[in-house]
């Protein structure tokens, strides 16, 4: 049973007031909410916080979700939100336009075949947030490209693009940090 299957039927039973259900949608995608989270935010503490909300909007919203098995960029859509609505709190200002770049990610790209997860995180925290969440949700979280438009609000087009960037920029950080890429 694919992923998207299971969280529809999950989904189902939640609407249907079946409350195991829930605790098996939390328990399948807690890990991988709070980890890009944690990215994202940068403190664990403060990524438990999130998550609380999170779930907590997912629990208002769920009975209203048309399309089951698209909770996965639904689910992600509402921890952006989250997280963009705290960012916003934190720093007072207004969020910057993403400068979207006109190159797209090249086929075969060397970084993407080489770097481990554990290179990824730890050079996201000195990426701009745009760029380290698209590598958080394509790399880290596997969401295939068509997901991570949806979850970011952007064409599949221009999450080729950040991903390019975002992987360029990764690899300057670990170039000097001493990782071969």
């Amino acid at each position: 049973m694919s992923g998207d299957v299971r969280d529809g039927l999950l989904v189902v039973r939640c609407q249907l007031g079946e409350r195991e259900a829930f605790r098996e949608l939390v328990g399948v995608w807690h890990a991988p909410l709070r980890r890009y989270l944690q990215g994202m935010a940068g403190s664990p503490h403060l990524a438990d916080d999130l998550a609380q909300e999170v779930w907590i909007a997912v629990v208002r919203g769920l009975p209203r979700l048309r399309q089951p098995e698209r909770f996965t960029p639904w689910l992600f859509t509402i921890a952006r939100r989250t997280v963009t609505d705290h960012l916003r709190q934190a720093y007072r200002a207004p969020a910057t336009p993403l400068e979207e770049a006109a190159a797209v990610v090249a086929e075969g790209d060397e970084l993407s075949g080489v770097l481990t997860t554990m290179q990824i995180e730890a050079g996201l925290s000195e990426l701009p947030p745009p760029e380290r969440e698209v590598l958080i949700l394509f790399h880290l979280e596997d969401l295939p490209l068509a997901a991570c438009a949806e979850v970011l609000g952007v064409a599949p087009g221009t999450v080729k693009s950040r991903l390019h960037r975002a992987r360029r920029m990764l690899r300057t950080i670990l170039a000097e940090r001493g990782y071969e890429a």
